[in-house]
């Protein structure tokens, strides 16, 4: 099997590439601004009850009247509401945040993990592409075919009609009908069904066939 049809069966058995395949990934806008308007609430509402504390406190040992301690009172009260409601929120979002920054992580190990899995797979297709041409090579041998046959049963077993062979190695279309059978002949074939067959007849069988499995066809001399 010549190497440029090694290297087209290779392209063809690698999987696709995960990481041009994978789309980014925006789990959620950049909070920055967010936080700082919050935080700055937050700071608001805390100043604001904290010098309405520290205005009660003087207004009670300098004498005042009562509604204008309750007007202090219930100032205090919204700001210590207001800033717990934006506390609340402020910690919601850092949380959000941790959570979205550990999905990135947990999708970037992962897709790492698929990377080296794809490397894996194409390092394996590419050995045992490499031991099919061999064998196909050494099976050619055995049948006595000429180097042209040997084309010939190449372009067959990738699925090509009589016609397009002839169009790929420019010659007639009878010549190439004459080649094919001059291969199904020294094979011991009946025809291009027959010769895929043959050769994929051990490629389709499982890793541990049973035992009473019949023995392969390409054992055969």
């Amino acid at each position: 099997m010549s190497d440029g049809t090694v290297g087209r069966a290779a392209e063809e058995s690698h999987p696709p590439d995960v990481g041009s395949a994978v789309s980014p990934l925006v789990l959620q806008a950049d909070p920055t601004h967010d936080r700082r308007l919050l935080s700055g609430l937050l700071a608001a509402f805390v100043a604001v009850a904290a010098l309405a504390t520290v205005d009660v406190a003087s207004d009670l040992r300098e004498g005042t009247t009562l509604r204008h301690v309750l007007f202090e009172l219930v100032v205090i009260v919204v700001g210590l509401l207001g800033g717990a409601i934006v506390a609340r929120r402020l910690l919601a979002m850092v949380r959000r945040a941790r959570e979205s920054r550990a999905a990135l992580a947990a999708l970037a190990q992962r897709l790492h993990e698929t990377e080296r899995e794809a490397e894996r797979w194409r390092a394996e297709a590419h050995e045992l592409l490499a031991g099919l041409s061999i064998a196909v090579d050494r099976q050619f041998d055995r049948w006595a075919l000429s180097p042209a046959e040997k084309e010939v049963a190449l372009l067959l077993l990738k699925g090509l009609s009589h016609k397009e062979i002839a169009e790929v190695r420019a010659i007639a279309e009878a010549t190439a009908r004459q080649q094919a059978g001059a291969v199904y002949k020294k094979a011991g074939l009946s025809g291009r069904n027959d010769l895929a067959a043959f050769f994929l007849e051990d490629l389709l069988l499982p890793a541990s066939p049973p035992r009473a499995a019949l023995p392969s066809r390409a054992d055969a001399p």
